[in-house]
């Protein structure tokens, strides 16, 4: 064992080489002014997939349930398979419309909803905090393993890592306001403690299997004559399939749409093509990281540990043989595990809470709105309050069972999100209105079948609930809703919660219409994820150039002021601008400034949100009169260029027709018009649906104009970059 002394300072430096390194990677960026665009770097990042609840509970899950525990992983591998389709919808999506977020994901999609943002934001919370929680709790376990004196001030291992976290978050994940710059230096950050984590775990593996017993052929020997054949086993529990099935489900969806995972995958790619190296490099790893589980549960079994520190069979057997150095080693990469998961998740989670809940709020209360330039440090605070909040539920719940399952019960509620993005992705026809009552649904169902369960396993309501149901009603049994009792808690919760929602959003997506703004934005949405097509023609100039530029630009740097400071606002303008090619000019067109305010929105999401930013635009930009009516008649102009107009004119009526012999004869003369016009009316409302998918189709052609005069900016700005860097480079 060491001292804590000895651990802390082993845990010190560790941090300050992750420090240094990102410093190194960051100060590169700087001086070279670009990113570091390496398919090697993205692929290992997305190993922050692999925390605590890998690098120990998958040992302690094989001790009790076989190779059950590979379940997390196949359906994770199955996910990888389809991310060329889903993947990269998703980063073109990103580039598109800035998004920050799963939360931004998700309500941009659905007409820029601040409730769904919000709604989403929550469940995000709610569902990654105990997971947070489990983390905070590995790290403090396996101290209290290694170490041999518990006194004061060490019994405060858990406040002191709490308390490094959080400054390691701030200064690497929230040091900056806008989180759809790359982060370099967290990325290097995460490769580095993937190396840690794979090393060390391989490390103890191959120390178990050719040091501590005669290799892999001695282990199985040895399994089979002490009757641990389960270990080998895929069906060593009861009700295996339907596990395996759940593990499977919740793997699928958690790989993509975890928030952590999310913003790796999708927030932090540079370079859509970086996910075919991911798709077979990040599944090597998986495969690796998980090779020696079944060997090193089985020699701490078969070497009589015991059982219920199984979770820790990484650490004790090391420690068993008074290797120090090995279990140094083991404990630091259980540490990497928990820490990249803690910083990356509290990073995104502050982003979506400060978005989506805090700015909502202060939007809507004019005393607070002075609080819209202090956005970065909120989020400081916010990082503290989920951090601090994860130990409390730690310290609260630590004899629960929850804390065993709970990576599970995570990703049941990140469950949630499955419908609406994947049913937004490829279902043109969901809407807000679906979404928003399937998510709503769902979470509702995930309180009450595992939420409800672990206050009443805390002690803190009856007991009588779990055996006889709410008010004694049997079949509202939290466990066993309806009598499907049959299943284990995370089955029974995930069958309910994700037929719930699939039901009500499906259902709610075809009785709701949406209006011409969310129609409108599901098309560009769309759009976005279709491949670019090369060699567009230009779109056509637009009306008369007008409204004068110096107005619009002033306008838009006081919206900005009051999100960043002065000189980002003046700089973020001027790209915009430039971007436009309109800096020459004294005044612009309609079609010009639509775009400006378009790629005002845009750039604004990556500070604050897609539904903020576009809340944001609709209340403090302002259209002259003349200006109005001009958007108004470009509107009908596309309107009247697509079809004829259809008009009814009561008076061309045949006046014999008004000669009525006698009442009843009038009576069925006004049944005969009312059948016309009810008649006319269809007519004209399908005429008018008809006239609007063309106007749709028209849209989606001119957005895709824009995103490809985008694109080209682009390239543009990267070549004359190039061009600059190697002018400055002197010559051999």
């Amino acid at each position: 064992m060491f001292s804590p002394a000895i651990v802390v300072t082993a845990v010190v430096i560790y941090m300050l080489c992750l420090f240094a390194v990102a410093q190194v990677v960051e100060y590169r960026v700087a001086k070279t002014g670009r990113a570091i665009k390496s398919p090697w770097v993205f692929a290992l990042s997305l190993a922050v997939y692999h925390t605590s609840w890998t690098f120990y509970g998958s040992v302690g899950f094989a001790t009790t349930s076989g190779l059950l525990f590979m379940g997390i992983y196949a359906g994770a591998l199955i996910g990888i398979l389809f991310w060329w389709v889903t993947l990269r919808k998703m980063v073109a999506v990103k580039e598109d419309f800035r998004i920050t977020s799963i939360a931004d994901f998700i309500s941009t999609r659905y007409r820029r909803s601040q409730r769904i943002a919000g709604l989403v934001t929550l469940i995000a919370l709610i569902g990654s905090v105990p997971y947070i929680a489990l983390q905070l709790k590995a790290v403090v376990n396996s101290f209290e393993i290694i170490t041999y004196d518990h006194d004061s001030p060490w019994a405060n291992s858990g406040l002191f890592v709490t308390l490094l976290m959080t400054a390691f978050t701030i200064v690497f994940g929230v040091k900056r306001l806008d989180p759809t710059e790359r982060h370099q230096g967290m990325m290097g950050v995460l490769v580095v403690e993937a190396f840690v984590k794979i090393v060390a775990f391989a490390a103890v593996g191959l120390f178990v299997c050719y040091v501590m017993f005669d290799g892999w052929s001695d282990i199985a020997n040895q399994i089979r004559m002490n009757g641990l054949d389960y270990l080998t086993s895929p069906t060593a529990t009861p009700n295996s399939a339907s596990m395996w099935l759940t593990l499977i489900i919740l793997s699928f969806s958690g790989i993509l749409l975890l928030p952590r995972q999310f913003h790796v995958a999708v927030i932090e790619n540079t370079d859509q093509k970086h996910i075919k190296t991911a798709m077979w490099l990040f599944p090597a790893y998986m495969i690796l990281i998980n090779l020696f589980v079944v060997p090193i549960a089985a020699a701490g079994l078969l070497l009589d540990l015991p059982s219920e520190k199984a979770d820790f069979f990484v650490l004790l057997l090391p420690q068993l043989i008074d290797n120090d150095p090995l279990t140094m080693l083991a404990f630091i990469g259980g540490f990497s595990a928990a820490t990249g998961m803690i910083i990356i998740t509290t990073m995104t989670l502050s982003t979506m809470v400060s978005n989506h809940l805090i700015l909502p709020i202060i939007e809507l209360t004019p005393k607070a709105q002075v609080m819209r330039s202090y956005l970065l440090q909120i989020r400081w605070l916010l990082v503290a309050v989920i951090i601090f909040g994860s130990y409390w539920f730690e310290l609260e719940f630590s004899d629960s069972y929850i804390l065993v399952a709970i990576g599970l019960l995570s990703f049941v509620a990140i469950l949630q999100f499955a419908p609406a993005v994947f049913g937004g992705i490829f279902w043109s026809r969901a809407n807000s209105a679906g979404a928003f009552s399937g998510l709503l649904a769902g979470f509702l169902v995930w309180c009450y079948t595992l939420g409800l369960p672990t206050f009443i396993k805390q002690g803190w309501l009856p007991p009588e609930i779990l055996i006889n149901g709410p008010w004694d009603i049997y079949w509202l049994r939290p466990e066993a809703l309806f009598g499907l009792d049959h299943f284990t808690p995370v089955t029974h919760s995930v069958i309910w919660t994700l037929g719930v929602n699939i039901s009500v959003y499906v259902i709610g997506s075809l009785i709701y219409h949406p209006n011409k703004e969310e129609r409108t934005l599901t098309t560009e949405f769309m759009a976005a994820m279709r491949p670019v097509q090369p060699n567009r023609k230009a779109r056509p100039a637009g009306l008369d150039a007008y409204i004068p530029l110096n107005v619009k630009l002033e306008e838009a740097q006081t919206l900005l002021k009051q999100y960043i400071s002065g000189n980002k606002a003046h700089e973020a303008v001027f790209n915009i601008a430039d971007d436009l090619q309109v800096l020459n000019k004294s005044h612009i067109t309609i079609i010009e400034l639509m775009e400006f305010h378009r790629m005002l929105e845009h750039m604004l999401a990556g500070s604050i949100g897609a539904a903020s930013a576009h809340s944001a635009i609709e209340q403090q930009v302002r259209y002259s009169d003349r200006e109005s009516s001009e958007l108004k008649a470009l509107y009908s102009h596309i309107v009247t260029g697509l079809n004829n107009q259809v008009t009814y004119d009561p008076e061309t009526k045949d006046p014999e027709d008004s000669v009525i012999p006698n009442g009843f004869g009038m009576i069925s003369d006004l049944q005969n018009q009312i059948d016309s016009l009810e008649a006319l009316s269809t007519d004209q409302k399908r005429m008018l649906i008809e006239l609007e998918a063309k106007l749709e189709s028209r849209y989606e052609e001119i957005f895709k104009y824009r995103m490809e005069a985008q694109r080209l900016g682009k390239e543009n700005e990267d070549l004359r970059q190039q061009l600059t860097t190697l002018s400055r480079t002197p010559e051999s």
